[in-house]
This record gives C-alpha cells, sequence and structure tokens, in this order.
C-alpha cells in the first residue's frame, strides 16, 4: 500500500503538473510588437486616406471642445464662403473671368458653378454648386436652411480660389535673419494670399545640406508664433552629399520635400555648386526616393569677359549668356535619358527653376513628349521686367518720381522684351508648368546703391507679397485667365512637392487653404503695406492689378483687406517623415 501523500507533496505535485511559463514572455514581447505594428499601420492609413483629417476637423469644430480654439482674426472654426467666382482647381473656373484666353491644360469642364464652399474644423466640409440661373444665396440657401447658427462670409463677385503655394523662397532663417526671417517672410505670404511656402536649403546658415540642419530648421518654424503660414522645406544637394546616398535618405527620411542643387555658383561659399557628374550620381537615389530635384541650370562653360560698363545692365546680361542655361539643361536631359532603366518611384522629377531663357521652351515640350520627367517654372519678373527698360546703374532703379527701389539684378538675368512675350507664350501654351516667386532678400546695402555696379551687386529679387498681382497683371494681358493662374500657383505646385493630397484645389477633405481676391482692383504696393523685413523690391509703387481681400490658412484667416495680417501666427512646419 502506497503511503499517503502529504499536503506539502501534494502542492509540489499540483505545481509539477502546470504547464510551463518560459516562452510566455517572448510570447508577450511579440503580441505587443504586433498590436503595435498593426496600430501604426492603421493610423499611418487613416492618414493617407483622410480619415484622420475628417476625425480631427470634426474634433476642432466641436462646441464642447476646449481644446480647440479658432486661430486669426475669425473667431469661428465651421464657417461658409460665398461667390460668384470661386475657382476649385480642378481645370475650371467658375463664374464670369476676366481674361480671354483658353487655359491649355483645362481638361475638365464644369457643368454647375460653385457658389458657396463649407469649412469645418480646417478642412474643407463641402463645395456646393448649382445651376447657371442660381445665384450663391439660393445655391447655399439648403446647407443654411439645416445649419441656421452657421457663420456666412460673402465676397460678391471676389474670386475665392485654392491658396498660392510658392515653391521657391529664401527665409534665410536660421542664420541670416538680417536678411529676413521666418515672421516677416510668412506675414508677407499672408498678405499675398500665399497659404504654403517651401523654403529653399540656401540662405540660411549653415545651409540645410545634412539631416541636423534639417531638423533644426524645422524646431524654429515650430517656435510659437513664428510663421504665419504653412511651410516645408526642400534639402540641399552639393558635392558633400551627392555621392552619399545614406544622406539623401536621411534628409527626406527627417521631412524634406525633395532636393535643390546648384549648377552654377550660388553666391553662398558653404553651398557649393554640383557637376553634371554630382548629379548622375545623386539621380539613382532621387529617382528611388519619389522626390523632385530642383535645378539652378546655369552650367558656366569658362571665364566670359566682362567688358562695358558694369553700370549697364546689358553689361551683366553679356556675362550670363543664354547658353549658360541651355548647358545645364541639356547636361539634365542627358543625365535623365541615361538613367531612365533605374528604378524610380511616382513623385520623382527634375525641376528647372525660374526659366530665363525662352529659346529652351521648343526642348522642354520635345522631352515631356518624349516621356522625360522634367518640369520648368518661371518667375514674374521675367514676365514683368525686360533688360531695354533698366535705366543705366539700376541695381536699385530708383524711380524719379518716388525716389523708390527697384531692385532688379538677378540670376538668370532679365532678357530682352521680345524673350518676355515668349516666356508668356510658354506658360500660356503649357509648356512652363508653374510660377514662384524665387524670393530672395537682402541687406539693400548688398545692390550697391552708390555705386550702381550690376557685376559686383548681389543678385535677388525680392517679391514674395506680390506674387497674384505680379502674375495676374501680364499673364491677364496675354489672353490667360483665372483657371490657368490656379494651375499655376496652386494645382502644379502641390503636385510638384506631393502635397496634392491635402492642398492645391478646393475640394472635399482638403486643408482650408483659401485665397479671396479681387482681379479687377488695384493691388497695395505702397511701402506701408509691405511685410517683408526690408522694404525694397521692384514691385513697390507699381501700377498691377490684382487685390488681395482675405487669406485663410487651414481654415483660419490670417489676413483680412482691413485688419491686415493677423497677430497671432497660424501656420505651422510640413514635415512628411518617412518610415523606412
Amino acid at each position: 500500500m502506497a503511503p499517503k501523500a502529504t499536503p506539502k507533496a501534494k502542492a509540489e505535485a499540483a505545481k509539477a503538473d502546470e504547464p510551463s511559463l518560459g516562452f510566455l514572455p517572448r510570447r508577450l514581447l511579440a503580441s505587443v510588437f504586433l498590436y503595435t505594428l498593426t496600430a501604426a499601420v492603421l493610423y499611418k492609413m487613416a492618414e493617407e486616406n483622410g480619415m484622420l483629417a475628417l476625425v480631427s476637423s470634426h474634433l476642432r469644430a466641436a462646441p464642447w471642445n476646449p481644446l480647440s480654439k479658432p486661430c486669426g482674426l475669425l473667431d469661428r472654426q465651421e464657417f461658409v464662403i460665398l461667390s460668384d467666382r470661386i475657382v476649385i482647381g480642378k481645370g475650371q473656373a467658375d463664374g464670369p473671368q476676366p481674361g480671354a484666353g483658353k487655359p491649355a491644360r483645362s481638361k475638365r469642364v464644369a457643368a454647375r458653378p460653385c457658389l458657396a464652399v463649407h469649412v469645418r474644423g480646417g478642412m474643407i466640409a463641402a463645395v456646393h454648386t448649382s445651376s447657371a440661373a442660381v445665384d450663391r444665396h439660393a445655391a447655399s440657401k439648403v446647407l443654411l436652411d439645416t445649419r441656421p447658427d452657421l457663420h456666412v462670409l460673402d465676397y460678391g463677385d471676389a474670386v475665392v480660389a485654392p491658396g498660392l503655394i510658392d515653391v521657391h523662397v529664401h527665409m534665410d532663417e536660421p542664420g541670416r535673419e538680417e536678411w529676413e526671417g521666418m515672421a516677416t517672410a510668412t506675414r508677407a505670404a499672408a498678405a499675398g494670399g500665399i497659404t504654403t511656402l517651401i523654403d529653399m536649403p540656401l540662405n540660411s546658415a549653415p545651409p540645410t545640406t545634412t539631416p541636423a540642419e534639417l531638423a533644426r530648421k524645422a524646431a524654429v518654424a515650430a517656435q510659437a508664433n513664428k510663421t504665419h503660414v504653412n511651410v516645408a522645406f526642400w534639402a540641399g544637394l552639393v558635392p558633400e552629399n551627392a555621392h552619399k546616398p545614406g544622406v539623401l535618405k536621411a534628409l527626406i527620411r527627417g521631412g524634406a520635400l525633395g532636393f535643390k542643387a546648384f549648377m552654377s555658383p550660388s553666391g553662398i561659399d558653404d553651398f557649393g555648386h554640383v557637376s553634371p557628374a554630382d548629379i548622375e550620381a545623386a539621380l539613382p537615389t532621387i529617382r528611388a526616393l519619389g522626390v523632385p530635384l530642383l535645378v539652378h541650370a546655369e552650367l558656366l562653360d569658362g571665364d566670359v569677359p566682362q567688358e562695358g560698363d558694369p553700370r549697364e545692365h546689358s553689361t551683366w546680361l553679356a556675362a550670363r549668356p543664354r547658353r549658360f542655361e541651355k548647358n545645364a539643361v541639356r547636361a539634365l536631359l542627358a543625365a535623365l535619358r541615361e538613367g531612365a532603366s533605374n528604378s524610380t518611384k511616382p513623385g520623382f522629377r527634375v525641376h528647372v527653376v525660374h526659366l530665363s531663357d525662352a529659346d529652351l521652351i521648343p526642348e522642354f515640350v520635345a522631352a515631356k513628349a518624349e516621356g522625360l520627367p522634367i518640369s520648368v517654372e518661371t518667375c514674374p519678373h521675367y514676365l514683368n521686367f525686360a533688360t531695354e527698360r533698366v535705366p543705366t546703374g539700376d541695381t536699385k532703379w530708383v524711380d524719379g518720381s518716388s525716389g523708390l527701389m527697384r531692385l532688379v539684378k538677378c540670376a538668370p538675368p532679365l532678357r530682352e522684351e521680345e524673350n518676355r512675350y515668349r516666356l508668356l507664350d510658354g506658360l500660356r501654351d503649357g509648356a512652363i508648368d508653374s510660377l514662384a516667386t524665387d524670393h530672395s532678400p537682402f541687406d539693400p546695402a548688398m545692390k550697391l546703391p552708390e555705386s550702381g555696379d550690376f557685376l559686383a551687386a548681389w543678385g535677388g529679387i525680392a517679391g514674395l507679397q506680390y506674387a497674384l498681382p505680379s502674375s495676374w497683371q501680364p499673364t491677364s494681358l496675354h489672353g490667360m485667365n483665372l483657371t490657368w493662374l490656379t494651375q499655376a500657383w496652386s494645382v502644379g505646385p502641390a503636385q510638384l512637392a506631393k502635397l496634392d493630397k491635402t492642398k492645391g484645389r478646393l475640394a472635399p477633405g482638403l486643408d482650408a487653404d483659401i485665397v479671396v481676391w479681387s482681379p479687377d482692383q488695384a493691388a497695395d504696393t505702397s511701402v506701408e503695406a509691405l511685410q517683408h523685413l526690408h522694404k525694397v523690391s521692384p514691385y513697390i509703387g507699381m501700377s498691377m492689378q490684382g487685390r488681395v481681400l482675405a487669406t485663410f490658412v487651414d481654415g483660419h484667416q490670417v489676413f483680412g483687406e482691413q485688419q491686415g495680417v493677423a497677430s497671432a501666427a497660424c501656420g505651422s512646419p510640413i514635415l512628411k517623415k518617412r518610415w523606412w
């Protein structure tokens, strides 16, 4: 007969029969990892398909939310904008338009006018259309009858359009705040109807060519009450990083939208220019990243004799001949053809900035027909000014009637009047894809106003606040209309920067970035209205049509014609960080 088990023995036996727990900590860790990964993937999907933004907009607009406070001039998170002329940015402009030209890139035609935009929590909740026989009040009646509490902003026959996106701006911060700075640059943008600007990697000091400098610049932009519109960043492509795929990938992981390179000396010692070989070395990585490469396309081919009077703009023009631009563009096209077999993600393209030489327009047309990923912009100053009209010694171009400075030296240079007309032709025909200001502010003394020496003066034009009228004035006279302007300043730039899922159009689910302006009223070009740090610009005192009446950034009114720029800065940095 077996001995009777003691209580202690029974407990030990029961313990021995329990399942082994040795692998449970590992299983627990694996479960936590999988749940975290699943949550992250779902969050990313909700972010990309707009669901996250939609939920966020409802929460921001909820009256019971104590954390949701309006910013700017309008004490509302939800409102309706009415107008007889709303341009939604899908290739059509609704309502009567000034400008007789037919836009070359209008793919779709509106069946019904768009007369009301419903904004809620920073997003566009709805765009209301109606038949041509119904006015804006009747079109919005159904909505307002069901929501009588909605605040209404009636802009009559003013144009309501997507906010401008300026992809070519030098804010000079951190490091050269004495030239401009983020606060004044974004104030000027708000006053000019620009709702998003993308900062160049120079002239900040040091330039944005490393992940550390990108993070430093983003941190400055994120400071409280710093930016009045949304800002994003290009990273610099220089000889030091062009052959380092790891650095280029890290810059995009850190949130840069793409790269900017110079093929000629930049004027900044710590931002070197790249050779065609440097570009060819970097292109496979940039292609694989699916981001754009913006290029200052001038390739110097040796010393050009600097003969003639340095106080004449024609001397500066001769020192930067057309062949410099041709050399660079043809080298870029050759590099694209050479690397055509490399793996390429959607979003990659080479984008030539500030085209000056209209001779190149047929070459861009041919390259696009060939299927090469190439696009091109020009700037308002090339559409308004010509070398024949620059007075002697006018690095400052003093207007005898007002004594105001009109600073016109830039690179590539202003060219002849007939070239200006051919650039306008290229814009009208769709060969030139977009516009940007290339806002390049400076200490006025750098223009050498006393000597008037074009060869020695700093090159750059400050025109950020005047983007809209300085574009509308020449293009409307050349037969282009509101639809075209929206394509060049909103739709096209959003596509270039890969922001088109949230910006560039007036459509449900997109950010409520909106400009309200009058094409029929004169722009305010007075010194008193100018928000740039230095009150110098070639557009001061210039007669131009196109007056900005209001600007909304993420649904916040940041500018009003009567109130001016809001004291509170409602913008924020845009960092498209990658997970890989």
